[in-house]
Formats: C-alpha cells, sequence, structure tokens
C-alpha cells in the first residue's frame, strides 16, 4: 500500500505540473500564432517542452544516483516512477535509450528510437482507423 501512495502522490504532482506548464507554452504559443500572418496550425510547444525537461530531470536523477548515490527503493519510486511518470513517460523512453547507447549497443539505440517512434505513430493511425471504421 506504501508503494501504491508513493507513486499515485509522485504521478498526482508529475501531471499537475504537466497540466500547468502544458497551459503555459499553449498560450505562449497562441500568442506567437496570432502574431504571425494567417496560421492556423499550432506548434505542439507544452508537450516538447515538457518532453525536453523531463528527460533533463531524468538525467540530473540519474546522474545523482550515479555519483553521489543511488536512491531508495522508495525515492526511486516516487521521483522515477511517479512524479516522472506522471510528468512524462518520454523522460524513460529518453533514459532508457541513452543507457543502451551508453552501454555501446547501438543497434539497439537505434532500434528503440525507431520502434518508439514509427510504432507509436502507427498505433495512433490504427487506433483513430478503427474508430472511423466503426462511426465512420
Amino acid at each position: 500500500m506504501r508503494d501504491l501512495l508513493l507513486v499515485g502522490g509522485g504521478g498526482f504532482a508529475g501531471s499537475v505540473a504537466r497540466y500547468l506548464l502544458s497551459g503555459y507554452a499553449a498560450t505562449l504559443t497562441a500568442a506567437l500564432t496570432a502574431m504571425s500572418a494567417g496560421s492556423v496550425a499550432r506548434f505542439p510547444l507544452g508537450t516538447l517542452v515538457v518532453n525536453v525537461l523531463g528527460c533533463a530531470l531524468i538525467g540530473v536523477l540519474a546522474g545523482i544516483a550515479q555519483y553521489v548515490g543511488p536512491w531508495s527503493a522508495s525515492a526511486r519510486l516516487f521521483l522515477f516512477t511517479g512524479l516522472l511518470g506522471g510528468f512524462t513517460t518520454f523522460s524513460a523512453f529518453g533514459y532508457e535509450t541513452f543507457e543502451l547507447a551508453r552501454a555501446g549497443a547501438w543497434p539497439m539505440a537505434a532500434f528503440n528510437i525507431a520502434a518508439q517512434l514509427v510504432g507509436g505513430l502507427f498505433a495512433v493511425w490504427l487506433g483513430f482507423r478503427l474508430v472511423s471504421m466503426v462511426h465512420g
């Protein structure tokens, strides 16, 4: 039960932080888009900021674990699984790919990048397509 509360509390904090930061970035993007002549599409700045910041944070936490000392199991659950998991799972993708590259497993790191991006985009398309077949 304690582990669930650690993950849930961290997840709550990470999700709220993502919501607030993404909202601020979306407001900024809308203001910048309004200044450009006739542009309809908005760049997803909020998602980019959250993903890059999440990757920076997991890098800092991993560096602390290596150079200062390992995190306790409770701290790992709260910070990595909860907080960063609620903030963005892209940080886990970034860290795992970094670790593969750092270990010299470049082909596996490249495959992970391609599989995550292509597989994720394909899954979005497939899910949308399935719903459109039922309701379209």
